[in-house]
């Protein structure tokens, strides 16, 4: 590179680049979700194009260091030169209502199992911002967890990398992990997969589990299977 503020620019460019297309699929997941069209096979198909597409994938929202701060530090810069950022701006409005979107389907999926938000016992997987990493800077799941309090569910989370959940920039939830077990998991009302862990995908841990929200689409139950799944 020619200089610091190239390199700097450009490393905003690849965080940019993710965070508007996460935006995107984000946006066509809500949108095809009230039509009845399922995001992922979408996007299945789409990869079969040979040129010109770059699968991204839904989610509760962004974490990690980089991605849910870096564009805004360069909109915030842009600002001083009279440019308002528009995508960038955009982009951060529809993933940071992700969590929102996780939780309203959530309380959904429970009243239609005839069950109120107010007083259930809901399990969150995944503390950590993206599979099987141990850090969970800016993760949506802790907003997740906050909602769900807010609306009044009795919240707990099961996440092998975090025995029990530090202290954050902006949460301390004061709670230890529940086991990875299906006995642990079927004492909860509803059961939220914010984060795609390997240990999250065995089918056997939703046996009995009445309410599976998952926004990753990580859980291929089986036939037959008594659980509510809803992809969020």
């Amino acid at each position: 590179m020619s200089s610091a503020r190239v390199a700097e620019s450009s490393k905003l460019l690849e965080n940019i680049f993710r965070s508007i297309n996460i935006a995107l699929v984000n946006e066509l997941k809500m949108t095809f979700d009230r039509m009845g069209i399922d995001i992922w096979e979408v996007i299945e198909a789409a990869r079969t194009k040979p040129f010109g597409f770059t699968p991204f994938y839904p989610g509760p929202g962004l974490g990690g260091h980089c991605i849910p701060l870096d564009p805004f530090y360069l909109s915030w810069k842009a600002a001083e030169y009279g440019i308002w950022t528009r995508f960038i701006e955009l982009a951060g409005e529809i993933n940071t209502h992700m969590p929102h979107y996780v939780v309203d389907k959530t309380v959904k999926a429970l009243n239609d199992a005839g069950r109120s938000i107010r007083g259930a016992k809901v399990l969150v997987l995944g503390l950590s911002y993206k599979e099987n990493i141990d850090d969970d800077r800016e993760s949506p799941s802790y907003e997740i967890i906050e909602l769900l309090r807010e609306a009044g569910a009795m919240v707990a989370y099961c996440d092998p990398f975090f025995p029990t959940a530090r202290p954050g920039r902006k949460h301390n939830l004061k709670l230890a992990s529940v086991p990875c077990t299906a006995e642990s998991f079927g004492q909860h009302d509803a059961v939220v997969l914010s984060t795609g862990h390997a240990q999250f995908r065995d089918p056997a841990l939703y046996a009995e589990v009445g309410v599976l929200v998952d926004s990753r689409n990580a859980v291929k139950l089986p036939a037959g299977s008594a659980t509510r799944l809803v992809r969020a």
